[in-house]
C-alpha cells in the first residue's frame, strides 16, 4: 500500500472550508460549488472488524488456575442453591395443613331441585316446559322434579298405568324432548311416580289394596323410565312404601347394573327427625324430603331437627311445602319471610326442594295450583299497568334476584354444598348456624321470622374445637338498610329486625 493512500486509524482529517473566506453565489453557495458550512470527512477505506477470541486463545485462558477456580466456585453455588430450594420446598409441604378430603358427592347434593307438579300452570305442558328450560337454566338447579304425569283413575288401582301418560299431561314423546334438552344443560329430571295422585292416599287405601302389588308396578316403571335415561323417581309416604316384602326389589331397580347414579327419592310427612334419620340409614333411599321444617314453627325445634340430621346432609332434603308441593309462599306470607326461608333453606345441611314459582314469591289462591308469571324483567308500557301491578312486579323481580344470588352461593363455596354444621343459638322465632368446610371461608345464618325484633349472641360451647372472630362481614341481607352488605357486625350482638334474616362470612385463619 502507498504511503499516499494509507490511513492513521488514531487521526481523521477534516478539511472544513471558511466560508467566511470563500465567495458566496446567489443561491448560497460557496464559489466551489458547496453549501456553506459544509463538513467534508475523509473515511477510511478498509473497516477494522473485531473477530474475539480464537478457540486456541480461549482453551489457554480457561485453563488458568483462576478461571478454573471460578468455575468450581459456581457449580459449588449452583448445587448449593438446589439442595436449598429443594429443602425448603419439602418443609413447606410438610408443614402446610392438610386439605381435607372432599366427600362423596351426588348429582343432587350439587344444588337445589326444582319441582313442577302441575306442568299447565307452570307452563302449558311439557312443550311449554321445554321452552322454559332456559330460564330454569339461569336459576343453577341441579335437578327438576316432574310430574306425576302416569295414567289413572282416582281410587282405582285397577286403572294404574306408570308407563303410559294422561293424555292431558302430555306424551312420551315430548317428555323425552324435555329430558335430552335438559342433560345437555346439566339439568337432571327425576319423575314423580305416586300413584294415586289424584285420588285420597298416593299407595291408594292400604285395606282395601297389597301394597305389594302396587310397588310390584312402581318397579316394572321405574326400570322402563330409568332405561330411557330419567335420572331418578320420587315416591310418597315413604314409611308406606319401604314397609313393603318388596321394597328391596325397588332398590335394585333403581341402583342395580347402571352406570350412572340415578336417585331413589323418598317424602315423608309427620314424622320425626330420629325417624327421617332411621329411614335414611336403613331403607337405601338416596335422599328424604320431609315436612319438618314446615311441621316445627319453633327455633328450638328446627335447630333440633339440624342437630339430628346434620350428619346425613347427603341424603336429607329440605323444603318449606315442597312435601305436599305447595309453593313456599303458602307458610311465607310476606316478601321478607319468602326471602328469609329463601336463605334458610339454600344454606341447611342438605339439599334444598323448591316448588315453581318460589324464586318469584308466587302466591297461592285457593287449593288450585297458581299460575306461573313470566317475563317479570320486561317493564311495562307507560301507563299499561297500575300502581299496585307495578309494585308486585318489581318485587317480584327483587326476590328472584335474590333466589338467584343464594343459588349461585350454595353451588360454589365450599362450605355451604357440603361444610360441617354447628348450631350457634335459638329461640322461639329465631335460630341460627355456623357452615365451615377445611380452609374455605365460614358462613353463619341468622334468621328471625318473629313478629318483633331479636339480639342473638352468636357462640360456640368449647366442646366443639372451633373459634369464632368477634367480627364477621354482611355478605347477604333480606334489609340491606338495617344490616348494609359488606359491612361488619359483632358476633356477640347480632340484632335482627321482624323477619329479617343475614348471611354472614369470615375467613379461615389456621
Amino acid at each position: 500500500m502507498n504511503k499516499d493512500t494509507e490511513i492513521d486509524m488514531k487521526e481523521v482529517e477534516l478539511n472544513v472550508l471558511d466560508p467566511e473566506k470563500e465567495p458566496m453565489t446567489g443561491d448560497g453557495q460557496t464559489a466551489g460549488g458547496e453549501k456553506n458550512g459544509s463538513v467534508k470527512l475523509k473515511v477510511p477505506e478498509d473497516e477494522v472488524t473485531f473477530t474475539g477470541l480464537s478457540k486456541e486463545e480461549l482453551m489457554r485462558v480457561a485453563g488458568t488456575p483462576g478461571w478454573v477456580r471460578t468455575r468450581w466456585v459456581l457449580l459449588v453455588l449452583f448445587w448449593l442453591g438446589w439442595v436449598g430450594m429443594l429443602a425448603g420446598a419439602i418443609v413447606i409441604i410438610v408443614q402446610a395443613p392438610r386439605c381435607k378430603p372432599i366427600p362423596e358427592m351426588n348429582w343432587w347434593n350439587e344444588g337445589s331441585l326444582y319441582q313442577i307438579s302441575d306442568l299447565d300452570a307452570f307452563s302449558e305442558g311439557l312443550e311449554g316446559v321445554e321452552a322454559k328450560l332456559d330460564e330454569i337454566n339461569k336459576l343453577k338447579v341441579k335437578g327438576l322434579v316432574l310430574g306425576p304425569l302416569h295414567n289413572v283413575q282416582a281410587d282405582q288401582p285397577d286403572t294404574l298405568n306408570l308407563k303410559d301418560f294422561n293424555p292431558t299431561r302430555g306424551n312420551e314423546k315430548a317428555f323425552v324432548a324435555v329430558m335430552e334438552k335438559a342433560h345437555k344443560k346439566g339439568i337432571s329430571v327425576v319423575l314423580d311416580l305416586t300413584p294415586n295422585y289424584l285420588g285420597a292416599v298416593p299407595w291408594f287405601r292400604t285395606g282395601d289394596v297389597d301394597v305389594d302389588d302396587v310397588l310390584e308396578k312402581v318397579k316394572v316403571a321405574a326400570e322402563y323410565w330409568l332405561n330411557l335415561d330419567v335420572d331418578g323417581i320420587k315416591l310418597p309416604a315413604l314409611t308406606v312404601a319401604t314397609s313393603s316384602v318388596d321394597w328391596s326389589m325397588l332398590q335394585a331397580a333403581v341402583h342395580g347394573n347402571r352406570t350412572n347414579k340415578k336417585l331413589l327419592m323418598g317424602v315423608v310427612e309427620g314424622i320425626s327427625a330420629a325417624e327421617v334419620s332411621q329411614l335414611a340409614n336403613t331403607t337405601g333411599v338416596d335422599l328424604v324430603l320431609s315436612d319438618l321444617l314446615s311441621s316445627r314453627s319453633g327455633g328450638v325445634a328446627r335447630i333440633q331437627a339440624m342437630d339430628t340430621l346434620h350428619s346425613q346432609q347427603r341424603n336429607v332434603a329440605w323444603g318449606l311445602g315442597a312435601a305436599q308441593k305447595d309453593q313456599l309462599s303458602k307458610l311465607a306470607t310476606t316478601p321478607g319471610l319468602i326471602r328469609l326461608y329463601q336463605l334458610l333453606l339454600f344454606t341447611m345441611p342438605g339439599t334444598p326442594v323448591f316448588t315453581y314459582g318460589d324464586e318469584i314469591g308466587l302466591q297461592a289462591v285457593g287449593t288450585a295450583s297458581p299460575k306461573m308469571v313470566w317475563d317479570i324483567e320486561n317493564e311495562p308500557a307507560e301507563g299499561s299497568a297500575n300502581d299496585t301491578a307495578e309494585a308486585e312486579r318489581k318485587e317480584r323481580v327483587a326476590v328472584k334476584k335474590w333466589f338467584k344470588s343464594l343459588s349461585d352461593q350454595r353451588v360454589k363455596e365450599r362450605s355451604l354444598l357440603y361444610g360441617d354444621y354447628y348450631p350457634l343459638f335459638s329461640s322461639a322465632s329465631s335460630l341460627s348456624f355456623l357452615r365451615l368446610w377445611d380452609q374455605s371461608d365460614r358462613y353463619i345464618t341468622a334468621v328471625n321470622w318473629g313478629a318483633a325484633a331479636e339480639t342473638l349472641s352468636l357462640k360456640l360451647a368449647p366442646t366443639e374445637g372451633v373459634e369464632l372472630p368477634e367480627k364477621a362481614t354482611v355478605k347477604l341481607s333480606t334489609d340491606p338498610e338495617q344490616l348494609e352488605v359488606d359491612s361488619t357486625v359483632s358476633l356477640d350482638q347480632v340484632t335482627l329486625g321482624p323477619g329479617q334474616g343475614v348471611l354472614l362470612q369470615f375467613p379461615y385463619t389456621g
